[in-house]
């Protein structure tokens, strides 16, 4: 969420006369993050996100915001995209596509309890069992063919064991991805960026409550257990050295499980799925970092991080995952 692309005020007014919104009382920059520009816009009638897309088509938006509208309407707690007078979701502004959502309550916790893990575990579960009957399909566009595509642009940052560590799991995912055993996994409309700083909360630390999943534009159709993995990389760790804090770990994969439990096809490809997870975050903040794109506030994260996570899911054996 950073601002690549300038709105004005009037800019706003004349985009809010598409919706049944009110008028614009409060219109401010999102500085943090790399994708999208990103503004709060307050109305007369509510507060609101407004998200001009950088790098998504319009021919691409409609998984995202169609599949955040699903979800909004059973129950999960995420964004929802507003209604334009036409009927649509998604519009253009500035020679962008646009898309106006609703303003989750609370904020994130950048240390979170084993209460916080419980509740993004459990909310991810009813997220991915809410979304079964979502219709449209679309990868996740961050996924293998995307490290394929993207590994020879970073060679030249890398060094000898660097490269090395990238090669060989880019080649174990290329293995396994050639197996039966991808097939077997659970599998559909997926957050696949479900970070700490992508759920909000209200209460308290020691009595949290949720208050949403957000910034669903990494969305894809994945195995789940992916979703899982990526988000425990995050969730569940000391910052310092990507090490599992196992109270926290053990409550964020037993909330989730007794949602959606695991299978055992799932216990059997999880080390491979954690590894997978750190391979792709660490990939996309090289490019980030070393092949940036211009924008008037951009804070690209650090990509030493998931080297170091990488090398603790390569080095270390997996923790397991529950069992009923």
């Amino acid at each position: 969420m950073a601002v690549f692309t300038s709105v004005t005020e009037d800019d706003a007014r004349a985009l809010l006369q598409r919706y049944h919104l009110g008028d614009l009382v409060a219109l401010r920059g999102i500085t943090a993050g790399i994708e999208n520009t990103n503004y709060f816009l307050d109305t007369t009638q509510g507060a609101y996100v407004l998200t001009l897309f950088e790098v998504l088509s319009a021919e691409q938006l409609p998984f995202y915001i169609e599949l955040m509208h699903h979800l909004a309407g059973r129950g999960v707690p995420v964004p929802e995209p507003q209604t334009l007078l036409d009927g649509t979701r998604l519009t253009s502004l500035n020679g962008k596509p646009a898309a106006i959502v609703t303003r989750l309550s609370g904020g994130y916790e950048p240390e979170p309890g084993p209460a916080h893990c419980a509740l993004a575990g459990q909310t991810l579960a009813r997220a991915h069992l809410a979304a079964q009957d979502f219709p449209i399909r679309q990868p996740n566009l961050r996924g293998l063919d995307w490290w394929q595509a993207t590994a020879p642009a970073l060679a030249p940052f890398l060094d000898e064991g660097q490269a090395a560590l990238l090669r060989n799991t880019l080649d174990e995912q290329i293995a396994f991805a050639a197996t039966d055993a991808p097939a077997k996994l659970p599998f559909g409309p997926a957050h696949c960026d479900l970070f700490r700083d992508n759920v909000l909360f209200d209460g308290t630390f020691e009595s949290p409550h949720m208050g949403g999943f957000i910034d669903f534009y990494f969305a894809g159709c994945d195995t789940w257990l992916f979703d899982v993995a990526v988000s425990v990389n995050d969730w569940c760790i000391h910052r310092a050295t990507g090490a599992f804090v196992r109270r926290r770990l053990e409550a964020w994969l037993q909330a989730y499980h007794a949602v959606r439990p695991f299978t055992d096809e799932e216990r059997a490809a999880w080390p491979a799925m954690l590894r997978a997870a750190a391979l792709r975050f660490w990939i996309s903040r090289l490019y980030d970092f070393y092949l940036p794109r211009p924008a008037q506030t951009l804070k690209p994260h650090d990509p030493r991080h998931f080297e170091r996570i990488l090398r603790l899911r390569t080095d270390q054996p997996a923790p397991a995952l529950p069992r009923s």
